[in-house]
């Protein structure tokens, strides 16, 4: 049997770390990066909220055994993190939780008022009480556009839109690029806060209908006071590699900002405002998936 692991408190972890170009391994109990000439880079797995995996990345089975019970996300991404593919859930989710999320977004009326609430929070004022989702997305629409305008003035950078094509990275300017760089970030560590709180990143409010529809939601809620203004002020700096400048922007934009000790509550606050009643926890139900301080028990069976 394996020893039982006391991970670290998601709110308390370092956001996330890129990996590419080597295969990820545990030697002596650690998780380790080995590339091509058999260099070892030890990654303090247990204090890492999400991995991001990029092209040229190869895992074990005993990587991922390790990161699901220290509940580390694995995130397999697009070179510069264009795409995402798939994540690897940490830990288990809480049954409890996904019946209460999916009971708001299937009530018309529970999921208007999480929409609203939503953009009440990203815009921090009340929105019209009369408006559809549709309305409210058209609404959205304008005020993102604008603010996208307002910060390219502000850094001085040229602005045409928010143009690109997801399946040609180089396809997109220099802006379009560091804002898709940056938008990656967030979203992986958006989705492991989501399915460390026991959510399914799939059942999404304004957004509908993709895996990571909910990642998206809570994802905008923070995204202009954390990765937009990063974007244009790296693509102001025109660096030459403008897409790790981003990387490295980000992690220290959530490092000030303290993100993923915020996320959670934030996710709870938002759901509660849909004004159905939170499930009490069944006696028979998994144990939260959000990282404790105490073991998890036995691999493949909590206790």
């Amino acid at each position: 049997m394996l020893p039982p692991l006391k991970p670290i408190a998601i709110k308390e972890r370092i956001s996330l770390v890129f990996l590419e170009r080597g295969e990820l391994d545990v030697l002596d109990g650690a998780f380790v990066l080995v590339d091509k000439n058999g260099v070892r880079t030890q990654i303090p797995i247990g204090s890492v909220a999400c991995l991001m995996l990029e092209p040229g990345t190869r895992v074990s089975h005993a990587a991922v055994v390790l990161a699901s019970r220290v509940g580390c996300l694995l995130v397999w991404i697009g070179e510069a993190g264009v795409r995402l593919y798939a994540a690897g859930q940490p830990g288990g989710a809480r049954a409890d939780r996904l019946l209460y999320q999916a009971k708001l977004a299937l009530n018309e009326e529970a999921r208007l008022k999480v929409v609203r609430k939503m953009y009440e929070f990203r815009f921090k004022k009340p929105v019209p009480s009369h408006y559809s989702v549709e309305q409210l997305r058209g609404m959205e629409g304008s005020r993102v556009r604008e603010m996208y305008v307002q910060m390219a003035q502000r850094y001085g950078v040229k602005w045409s839109g928010r143009q690109y094509d997801h399946t040609q990275w180089g396809s997109g300017d220099l802006p379009n690029r560091c804002l898709s760089s940056a938008t990656s970030c967030l979203y992986g560590i958006s989705e492991a806060a989501i399915l460390a709180a026991g959510y399914a990143p799939a059942i999404g409010f304004i957004h509908s209908g993709k895996p990571q529809s909910f990642v998206y939601d809570i994802a905008d809620l923070f995204k202009f006071e954390t990765v937009v203004p990063a974007a244009f002020r790296i693509a102001a700096q025109n660096p030459v590699d403008p897409e790790r400048a981003v990387r490295i922007a980000c992690r220290d934009q959530f490092r000030e900002t303290r993100l993923l000790k915020t996320i959670i509550p934030t996710i709870e606050e938002i759901l509660s405002s849909g004004g159905l009643p939170v499930p009490e926890t069944p006696e028979d139900c998994l144990p939260p998936a959000i990282p404790e301080e105490r073991g998890l028990g036995d691999a493949g069976h909590r206790t």
